[in-house]
């Protein structure tokens, strides 16, 4: 059995009050247990797991596929996974090869590859009902007809509307018994025909915004950035190099790309839904030759010093946890990639109170609009 306790984050963000693993990870994966001889019995690679944090229910699934498969399965990469986040991709890797080797998986994107002709879907309940419902669609779609759906949480997030979402994919939804403040949601029969209704896309005056399920504020524009959008023309006029770091659904670097036509705009994220919806949106709007889409990790991979400006609007929470540690790695990396005397423009909770971080971090902050729930700041670079 896979230990726990030995689990880390890393590369994701580590804290004392952050952790690698939970209870429902314990519940989903001994609930699966209990199914696996009904459900994978002469099918051991048809298992799928969608959520994982940092690894603790793909390495604990690739067991059970083991167990279920026999010496012919240890050899493949049987069991699909999907994550929305590129550091717990990365923690995945790290964690199994310090503690599993002989784990195979392989992942997708949320697509019809990773659940196709599933029979066991292990899902960690997003926080969101729509990525829940992008989610459930795509395996309602394409799953084997006698899938069976094992979604798990933290009671404290779970709400009747998660059953309802379900109950609109599939035939049969059950509640489990709590275990350890976690619960697991079974569902069963899926209802194929529905046709695909992920991704969405809304049109908000000249700017259409596409999102998936998974993508922070879905197709409409969040508070925040609208306040940044309406200080985006003090931006220095000679910018060219500019990059929209935490980009969501694109909504900033689209803007920019669209008031400046001679700028060229990096837009990353480490999420994958937001990369999906940012590049949809870049398209949808006409600006995709000059606002170029990564997957990345805090713009690790742009050259230090090779911007003229970064945008940010920046998380204030580590999955359900309200944290400020990814605004600070975030600060960090915009400094890294601005050129001397290059501008990070950033908007974020005016009771954070972040302007002594950014003056440090960055160089002097001055405070260009400020409301009881925002501020926007700019900040040069040393």
């Amino acid at each position: 059995m896979i230990d726990f306790a030995q689990l880390r984050r890393w590369p994701d963000i580590e804290a004392p009050e952050l952790v690698a693993h939970d209870a429902t990870d314990r519940l989903l994966l001994d609930t699966a247990a209990e199914v696996a001889a009904d459900v994978l019995t002469g099918h051991p690679g048809d298992v799928v797991v969608v959520g994982d944090r940092h690894g603790a229910l793909t390495l604990g699934a690739a067991e059970l596929v083991r167990a279920s498969g026999g010496a012919a399965a240890a050899a493949d990469p049987v069991v699909r996974v999907h994550q929305d986040s590129l550091a717990g991709e990365l923690a995945l890797a790290a964690n199994a090869a310090r503690l599993v080797p002989a784990a195979r998986w392989a992942g997708h994107d949320l697509e019809p590859a990773l659940v196709a002709g599933a029979r066991l879907v292990l899902l960690q309940l997003p926080r969101g009902l729509d990525a829940l419902d992008e989610i459930a669609e795509l395996v309602a779609e394409h799953a084997h007809p006698d899938v069976v759906v094992l979604a798990g949480g933290r009671v404290k997030h779970m709400t009747r509307a998660m059953n309802d979402v379900l109950a609109r994919r599939f035939d049969a939804v059950s509640a489990g018994l709590a275990r350890q403040k976690s619960r697991v949601l079974t569902a069963r029969g899926p209802r194929r025909g529905g046709g695909a209704s992920w991704p969405r896309t809304s049109r908000h005056g000249d700017l259409v915004v596409a999102a998936h399920g998974a993508a922070f504020a879905g197709s409409t524009i969040d508070i925040g950035t609208r306040a940044l959008l309406a200080e985006l023309g003090g931006v220095a006029p000679e910018a060219r190099e500019v990059v929209d770091l935490g980009c969501g659904t694109g909504v900033l670097a689209v803007s920019f790309a669209l008031a400046r036509p001679g700028a060229h705009v990096v837009a990353t994220d480490q999420s994958a839904a937001a990369v999906a919806s940012a590049r949809l949106t870049a398209e949808a709007n006409g600006v995709a030759d000059r606002v170029d889409v990564v997957r990345d990790d805090a713009a690790a991979s742009l050259p230090a010093g090779s911007v003229d400006v970064v945008l940010l609007n920046p998380p204030f929470h580590v999955g359900a946890t309200v944290h400020t540690a990814i605004a600070h790695k975030l600060f960090e990396a915009a400094a890294r990639v601005l050129r001397p005397g290059g501008e990070l423009w950033c908007v974020w909770n005016s009771s954070l109170g972040y302007r002594p971080e950014l003056s440090r971090v960055v160089g002097p902050t001055t405070q260009v609009s400020r409301t009881a729930k925002f501020t926007v700041t700019r900040s040069v670079r040393r």
